[in-house]
């Protein structure tokens, strides 16, 4: 099935034009992503050289994307909004609820059991607006969007920080919160700081153990976690061409990982390969007509250091395969050093299970690759010392590799096929064992390795590799083994050597599936009727956050100061916790709770200025709300790292947190406070910090002239009656000040609704 051709082709009917306009309007090249955000500016845009991470900017995506964990909050937003169907192509995926435990059947079938109040309601809401729903086990979010959704060119947003993964089809794709979701479904302006490029110059060819996912891991090495942070990631150069497409994919999948507001790709022959293969040649005859502008000059290639902000140059025909962790996605190990690594950092060596797949290493080449590893341990008489796991990104893809005999090959090493479906990748994993805690190991070919992110273990060391790589670690059940150099003991007792994976970037016999799990909405969806009931525990409607007052805030409590990574899995966890994401006072249990404390390094344990006691942060924070109390959140550098959840933000403004003060921000978690009417502020002087007391109440001082581009002074007072005033910055501009003065971006929407 062709999705959204008349919308590709009125998107290429006026690319050519945009660009030229701009080009002569800026009077110099373009990179790829400047010709892609210049093309999709809202129609009231007045067209200029924006200022790179200075200059907010009104954009129009193409399409909205949203998994169905995020959904849930998106769409009871977008029921308020007083639309009548989604302004844009917007689709549902179900792919979060899905835990992975026996196998692919026996999950998936229990989900069902489970989640059928919040898949009925998922698909009724989308079948009421005009919203393509994919049912549970059709796929994950990402893979189903690269296969159906994705082309050159286009700009898409999705209520999930992976949908940067559509990059890889040549796309500006970025994660947003849900409240950003509904602007753009209602037929809003979306809004984005103009980002900073940083080049990324791929030179060589990948060879051997090599793949795509070391360029990433190799690149997170170097920018770390937040290096890419208000920036667009625009890889090119020979090596970038030699890549496939869904290799590509991974690459801008996993630059979430770096902070990157999204990263992408010139649209080239892999691209046209992986189009025509998905069904989807027509595309392929219209993006070959605009070809050169789906790229970025000739110029800005030749000479990147006078075009982007930041360059970096790879040569892939020397770059070593990676493992990075544990605990962080950018501690990169060279194979080659791993050895020496873990010894010097006490890393169990042991590796306890092998994991392969999901949003971020799912496709057809990715797994065949992987199985050719695996026919080679049949053939050489070879066990896998570890546990060993698939989860396919998509049914198209599971259907095809059983077809092509790759499960079966898996399954002969003992290998496990789990749901198409995020799975242990979000910490949907039941781990028989993980909750004794106990120190040990595991490799898989996720984006996140954050402590407890797979299985709810603090003790779980993960590490990223490529799933050719983890194939072969999980042959060998060691991670210190590396397969370019090192021999195994077969079940004979003899030494034999693993040769570097071989496979296919698209299926010889082409990609076939019997039912692919998409549901189209109806034309008229006026009589669909959505029901939540009064008395759920997983879904509860929304009710408007209250504006603000217009005075200043005067009497907060500090509710916590975090210590160190704060990530949205910290703030707002996943695992368990997803059952309640379309009930926001029941998730609201959960705020803050994998936050470490800095007064007592401890998770989930606050004091209490009411009462002196210690007690659970929600807790504590429902009892400061119940006595008419605000409170702060004092935070580090990067906080809110991580997945998009703007449940994270909805939490603390539910609980009645006024404001979040901390280093600095993510990019995506800060726009979510500001959609829910929260003030996001950063320590003017990072050293204030460490001024910040435990019994601390702040007073702010100039508030109620609240401006653009004015810090804030904010009276600090300490149990023992001693004062200071310290200075905070914000990042706000007109329209955002307007989101906090009517309490949210939504109670915005509705009035403009309702002229």
């Amino acid at each position: 099935m062709l999705f959204d051709l008349d919308l590709i082709l009125q998107v290429y009917k006026g690319f050519k034009e945009k660009v030229d306009t701009a080009k002569s309007r800026l009077n110099r090249p373009l990179t790829l992503t400047e010709k892609i955000l210049y093309a999709h500016l809202y129609e009231t845009t007045e067209l200029k050289d924006f200022q790179r991470g200075a200059d907010y900017v009104d954009f129009a995506p193409d399409r909205v994307a949203m998994q169905d964990a995020t959904a849930q909050m998106a769409l009871l937003q977008f029921m308020q909004a007083g639309r009548k169907k989604a302004a844009v192509p917007s689709t549902v995926h179900a792919d979060h609820l899905i835990q992975a435990r026996l196998g692919a059947d026996k999950d998936l079938q229990e989900s069902l059991n489970k989640n059928n109040e919040v898949y009925n309601f998922l698909e009724s809401v989308s079948n009421k607006y005009g919203i393509g729903f994919w049912k549970p086990g059709a796929g994950i979010i990402h893979q189903v969007v690269l296969e159906n959704y994705a082309f050159p060119g286009g700009m898409m947003i999705g209520t999930d920080s992976h949908t940067v993964n559509a990059g890889g089809l040549g796309m500006i794709a970025i994660g947003v919160g849900g409240a950003d979701a509904v602007d753009v479904m209602a037929g809003m302006a979306w809004e984005l700081k103009m980002p900073k490029l940083i080049g990324v110059k791929l030179s060589g060819k990948l060879n051997g153990w090599t793949a795509p996912k070391d360029i990433i891991l190799k690149v997170a090495g170097i920018l770390t976690v937040k290096g890419g942070t208000g920036a667009v990631v625009e890889y090119f150069g020979e090596g970038a061409q030699a890549l496939s497409c869904t290799g590509k994919g991974t690459i801008c999948n996993m630059g979430a990982e770096i902070g990157a507001t999204t990263s992408t790709f010139g649209y080239d022959d892999s691209m046209r390969r992986y189009l025509a293969a998905t069904g989807r040649q027509q595309v392929v005859d219209a993006a070959d007509q605009i070809a050169s502008y789906l790229n970025g000059d000739p110029e800005v290639y030749t000479n990147p250091e006078k075009y982007f902000d930041q360059v970096i140059e790879i040569d892939l025909s020397t770059l070593e395969p990676h493992l990075n962790g544990p605990f962080t996605p950018d501690l990169a190990t060279p194979i080659s050093k791993m050895k020496e690594e873990a010894l010097k950092n006490g890393w169990p060596t042991k590796i306890e299970v092998g994991l392969i797949g999901s949003c971020t290493n799912s496709s057809y080449e990715d797994i065949s690759r992987a199985a050719s590893l695996a026919k080679q341990a049949v053939d050489k008489n070879l066990k896998a010392k570890s546990m060993y796991t698939i989860t396919p990104g998509s049914e198209q893809v599971r259907f095809t590799i059983e077809r092509d005999g790759f499960i079966d090959t898996f399954e002969k090493i003992g290998g496990n096929v789990f749901a198409n479906a995020c799975g242990p990748c979000i910490g949907q994993w039941h781990r028989d064992g993980a909750e004794k805690g106990e120190k040990n190991t595991i490799v898989h070919s996720f984006n996140r390795n954050f402590a407890k992110r797979a299985d709810g273990n603090p003790n779980t060391y993960a590490f990223v590799a490529s799933p050719e790589l983890v194939t072969a670690l999980a042959i060998a059940g060691d991670l210190t083994f590396n397969p370019i150099t090192d021999t195994l003991l077969n079940e004979d007792g003899k030494a034999v050597k693993l040769d570097p994976p071989t496979g296919w970037e698209l299926p010889p016999n082409g990609f076939d599936v019997k039912d692919a799990g998409y549901l189209a909405p109806q034309e008229d969806g006026s009589t669909v009727e959505v029901i939540v009931k009064p008395d759920s525990e997983r879904l509860q409607l929304l009710s408007p956050f209250e504006p603000w007052n217009g005075k200043n805030i005067t009497g907060a409590k500090l509710l916590i100061k975090a210590k160190g990574k704060c990530t949205t899995d910290h703030i707002s966890m996943a695992g368990p916790w997803l059952r309640y994401r379309g009930h926001l006072d029941n998730i609201s249990n959960n705020c803050l709770i994998g936050a470490v404390n800095a007064f007592n390094d401890q998770t989930n344990q606050v004091k209490s200025q009411l009462t002196g006691q210690t007690g659970e942060v929600p807790a504590i924070q429902r009892s400061y709300k119940a006595a008419g109390l605000p409170s702060i959140v004092v935070g580090d550098h990067n906080y809110g790292e991580g997945s998009s959840r703007e449940h994270a933000a909805m939490e603390p403004r539910h609980l009645g947190v006024k404001a979040i003060l901390v280093k600095s921000f993510a990019r995506i978690h800060e726009t979510n406070l500001k959609k829910q009417g929260m003030l996001a502020l950063t320590f003017k002087n990072e050293a204030d910090f460490d001024k910040i007391r435990e019994d601390d109440t702040f007073n702010f001082l100039n508030l109620d002239a609240f401006a653009p581009g004015k810090p804030i002074d904010i009276e600090v007072v300490h149990a023992d009656h001693t004062k200071e005033t310290i200075t905070v910055n914000h990042t706000y501009n007109d329209q955002q000040i307007g989101w906090f003065r009517a309490g949210s971006a939504l109670n915005l929407i509705k009035l403009q609704n309702q002229k």
